[in-house]
């Protein structure tokens, strides 16, 4: 789903790279944890996949498509909900969601059921035709959340999802997560809660400096979560990394 390898970004006016010799593999059916403090990489990393970015070293495919040979192909297979919950605010809820489809080419009879499912899973049902700009944080991130579902994509990046969410939404989007990775597809996100990541995932990553220093796959993962929990493990390396 998606494959990353020897990526590097270095920002412009900077002498180091904010990413660099970062290689990951995500596979179909699985929930991609990726975990690192703030100034990692995380997010650059993630906008760089998500097309956001532009990068100086190293390939991206996203479903067997290179993004820099085929941006448009390769981004037509992803939703990607950023980290801090873009909209057009001037839209209204309806408005938003129909220009998200027309995008992606989705129909009006797979636009009108997804949208009612997500809209009243999310309990934003009373909003379809408010603006924007009137929705509180967390409703924005709830439609920010329904817009990068609504194509139903194989490929689904999500750059600290749960900041704003009520618990129930938090629930709802967890289970949609899993859901979404039962039906063949992917997600790829990142998460300072560490007790989140470690329910969820199949796979979890750690960057820190630019560089991953910790990859774990499943079999790792129940290691992990029978001895120890993953917020040990996560402290642990990172501090070994400020001592370098």
């Amino acid at each position: 789903m998606l494959n990353i390898t020897d990526l590097g970004k270095r920002y412009r006016g900077s002498d180091r790279f904010a990413v660099d010799g970062v290689s990951l593999n995500v596979k179909e059916g699985e929930v991609f944890g990726f975990l690192g403090p703030n100034g990692a990489g995380k997010s650059t990393t993630i906008k760089c996949v998500a097309g956001i970015l532009p990068y100086e070293r190293g390939t991206i495919e996203i479903c067997g498509v290179d993004l820099a040979k085929d941006p448009i192909a390769a981004k037509m297979q992803l939703g990607y909900v950023s980290d801090n919950h873009a909209v057009y605010e001037k839209l209204t809820a309806r408005e938003y969601l129909n220009f998200i489809c027309d995008i992606y080419g989705v129909g009006a009879n797979d636009r009108k059921t997804r949208g009612e499912m997500y809209m009243e899973m999310f309990e934003l049902s009373h909003a379809w035709d408010s603006d924007i700009k009137t929705f509180s944080h967390g409703m924005k991130q709830k439609i920010c959340v329904i817009g990068a579902l609504i194509h139903a994509p194989k490929l689904w990046i999500l750059d600290e999802p749960m900041t704003g969410l009520d618990p129930k939404s938090a629930f709802e989007l967890k289970e949609l997560m899993r859901k979404h990775c039962e039906e063949g597809n992917s997600v790829f996100f990142s998460s300072h809660v560490l007790e989140v990541v470690e329910k969820v995932c199949d796979h979890v990553a750690i960057i820190d400096n630019g560089g991953i220093i910790a990859d774990f796959g499943i079999d790792e993962l129940d290691e992990i979560r029978a001895n120890s929990s993953l917020e040990d493990v996560f402290l642990s390396l990172t501090e070994e990394q400020e001592g370098k």
